[in-house]
């Protein structure tokens, strides 16, 4: 929370963290791959999965069904529910309207 504040403070306009568990999260804003990069959706055709190799906790992201060449990438980023709602752009049939 207060990284993300800080960011807010320094202009960042988009922060991109992932929660690993209760006491890990990756922060890919100023640092990262492309896969920070992949939208959520609601009905979305990959989906991220923590593993641990050599004792590190690493992000994967894997397919559920085949991917068109030009298709967009997308998972559910499964944000917790909090009062302050960030809607959906997914436009799917099943959008839920927020990502939390």
């Amino acid at each position: 929370d207060m990284r993300e504040k800080r960011y807010v403070q320094e202009g960042i306009g988009s922060s991109y963290l992932f929660r690993v568990d209760h006491d890990t999260i990756i922060d890919a804003t100023k640092c990262g791959n492309l896969a920070r990069f992949i939208n959520h959706c609601c009905t979305p055709n990959c989906y991220a999965k923590v593993i641990t190799i050599e004792a590190q906790k690493k992000i994967v992201i894997y397919s559920k069904q085949p991917i068109g060449v030009n298709e967009e990438i997308t998972y559910d980023y499964k944000f917790p529910i909090e009062d302050t709602k960030i809607p959906c752009l997914c436009r799917t049939e099943s959008c839920r309207g927020t990502l939390n």
